[in-house]
């Protein structure tokens, strides 16, 4: 099979698209061959300098633009990314390892993103206030908050950097966004979207980097007015601590630990052919990914041994293949942290079902994993693994299932699945989480908020609450004279 092309890794800044200043790279290698794609620069500080120089001039520029007119420009880049779909989906599979099936579909909503935005970014409403005395008016005005510095992850580098750009820009503010290096081209593929719509030069930026260094200088620049971060709790709790003392306004999207709660009168099949799809979605690397199985105790044989043959059938590959249902993990250390994950938990005397090994020597692939009898203690059941492994326990009754899948300090999504609407309003409203699906997998649509509580962070991102982050409530009140 002859290799795929693969995009021309440039920073952006002003406008304009480059290479750092001191020439300092990195590889970016292929998780399913180890052969190297190509080489990512690296932004200096002087790099940095210049892109918040150029954001804040395009700040400047940009929120005097109507939202009629900047609907119109973020529209022409959904349309360009679209055109160019299947080119930053196979850059982005190469890159990544994802299937390309996923690759598209995560390209298709990301597109999706832009245009949601671009129409809700004309309908931020002000309003009047009824006044207490004559003569006087009342108005809230909504306004850009101002330069923008945003951080994407690499487990879904497109759609994540575009719940970042186009809330942002939709709302008059402009961007730095600090994509990842191990995903770097598609994230100039979709750069290039903009630049060719004619979004006007320091309105979005592109840097990459080490991640340290480069929120260490963005963050507490007085020119970024607001923070967007996707990853994991701890880094997310650093740049918090770091936002929150320069006053910077900040969304946390933040790691998870999915409970899914299967009931007595469930639907066995049902719920187990979307539970594994969704489990073994991008190989366990999603952070509303379904991890704690908590099966009741009626059907649990019935539902794991069901569970356990969907996963042994996943066809594991390379994601360039178009029958490849499950790709590589995207780097080694995350091979590395699922093998000691799962062998902690053996040596706590869980058992392995399916999977539990590497497959084949080159790339980074592991089986499709599922674990029984894994007891409280285990790691897995205290740390996310962001792996393709599921972990199934019993339970007895409502409350116990209830106070299980609460237990830890995440509180990303949860998932359940009854045919009884009386249970499924009550573990929807008894799961402490920003997100419950009940029945189906219906998260992370553009137009629905998505966002956890607790350790897995605040704020949100898509829906009308994902734009609200990005604007301000001006009061003004009036009296004539």
């Amino acid at each position: 099979m002859s290799t795929p092309a693969y995009e021309k890794l440039e920073l952006y800044i002003d406008g304009k698209f480059c290479q750092g200043s001191t020439g300092k790279s990195q590889d970016v290698v292929n998780p399913a061959t180890h052969k190297t794609l190509g080489k990512v620069p690296h932004a200096s500080r002087e790099d940095l300098d210049r892109a918040l120089a150029a954001a804040e001039k395009g700040w400047l520029a940009w929120r005097k633009v109507s939202p009629f007119e900047r609907s119109k420009l973020l529209r022409k880049a959904a349309d360009n990314l679209r055109a160019r779909a299947e080119t930053v989906a196979t850059c982005l599979t190469q890159e990544q390892g994802k299937p390309i099936a996923e690759a598209r579909m995560e390209v298709a909503v990301s597109a999706d993103v832009i245009d949601w935005f671009a129409e809700e970014g004309r309908r931020a409403y002000g309003r009047i206030i009824p006044p207490r005395i004559e003569g006087v008016r009342q108005m809230v005005l909504m306004e850009p908050v101002g330069p923008v510095a945003g951080f994407a992850p690499w487990n879904f580098p497109v759609s994540q950097m575009l719940k970042k750009i186009a809330p942002a820009l939709a709302a008059g503010c402009s961007i730095i966004i600090k994509c990842p290096e191990e995903t770097p081209g598609s994230s100039v593929g979709v750069i290039r979207c903009f630049h060719d719509a004619g979004i006007p030069a320091g309105v979005v930026n592109l840097v990459f980097g080490v991640p340290s260094d480069i929120s260490t200088h963005l963050i507490p620049s007085p020119i970024i007015r607001k923070v967007s971060f996707t990853g994991s709790v701890p880094v997310g709790k650093h740049l918090a601590e770091m936002a929150g003392r320069h006053m910077k306004r900040v969304t946390m999207e933040l790691g998870g630990h999915g409970p899914v709660v299967i009931f007595e009168d469930a639907d066995v099949e049902h719920a187990a052919t979307l539970t594994a799809a969704a489990k073994y979605r991008n190989a366990g690397q999603v952070c509303i990914s379904p991890t704690r199985f908590f099966v009741h105790e009626k059907i649990y044989d019935k539902f794991v041994g069901r569970f356990v043959d969907l996963a042994n059938a996943v066809e594991v590959g390379n994601g360039i293949e178009p029958d490849t249902r499950m790709g590589p993990l995207a780097n080694p250390r995350r091979r590395d942290a699922i093998e000691a994950f799962v062998g902690d938990a053996v040596d706590h005397g869980g058992k392995v079902a399916a999977g539990g090994k590497r497959i084949g020597n080159e790339g980074n692939f592991y089986a499709p994993t599922v674990l029984t009898e894994v007891p409280e203690d285990a790691r897995i059941m205290n740390e996310e693994p962001f792996a393709p492994v599921a972990v199934m326990t019993r339970f007895m009754d409502f409350d116990e299932a209830v106070r299980r899948a609460n237990r830890l300090p995440f509180g990303l999504a949860g998932y359940a699945y009854t045919r009884s609407a009386k249970t499924a309003t009550a573990i929807a409203d008894c799961l402490d989480v920003g997100m419950v699906s009940v029945n189906h997998h219906g998260l992370a649509l553009p137009e629905t908020p998505f966002g956890g509580v607790k350790d897995s962070g605040y704020g949100h991102e898509g829906g009308i609450e994902g734009l609200a982050p990005f604007l301000i409530a001006k009061f003004v009140t009036q009296a004539g004279v």
